[in-house]
């Protein structure tokens, strides 16, 4: 569902938005930030975002391309505030798993997952849009904001660097 019915209020449109896609934006945000509670919270905020702009949205069929943006772009929120936590955190602190650790263990031990990991940022993100969001290189390339030409680099590098790493995997 990317088109929402003409007439339809925020809260009939979100609601069925929120309905058709959650799953798939979380597992997208799980991809990016690598925490499925923070993930959830990322996809929220998502969806509070565009119920408080819908009045704003020109274009409602393209609804599920502003979620997708701003999961991505809240994503890349999430992982720059992390850096710069764990970049001033106290030293010598034991790292003790978190209970989402538990929850997600499983999707984790896949090879791949693990070999998305040791790819850089961009790579992974531009892969994880390709593959797994099934967008075109042009709307990975409004997503990201970059060039399709960009995308297309990182994708094949992104590809190279996973095939490497699955290969020592194994």
């Amino acid at each position: 569902m990317g088109a929402v019915p003409v007439g339809w209020d925020a809260d009939m449109a979100v609601t069925a938005l929120y309905s058709a896609h959650f799953r798939s934006l979380v597992r997208l945000a799980v991809l990016l930030v690598r925490d499925m509670a923070t993930a959830e919270e990322v996809v929220q905020d998502a969806f509070v975002a565009i119920h408080g702009a819908w009045r704003r949205l020109r274009d409602p069929d393209k609804a599920l391309a502003y979620l997708r943006q701003s999961v991505v772009n809240r994503s890349r929120s999430v992982l720059r505030h992390r850096a710069v936590v764990e970049k001033y955190a106290p030293k010598g602190l034991p790292d003790a798993p978190s209970a989402e650790h538990g929850a997600i263990g499983e999707f984790e031990r896949s090879a791949v997952i693990e070999a998305l990991r040791a790819l850089p940022s961009r790579q992974r993100e531009a892969l994880v849009l390709r593959y797994y969001g099934d967008l075109s290189e042009a709307e990975i390339a409004h997503a990201m904001g970059i060039s399709k030409g960009a995308v297309k680099s990182h994708t094949a590098r992104g590809m190279a660097a996973l095939r490497s790493v699955l290969e020592k995997m194994s």
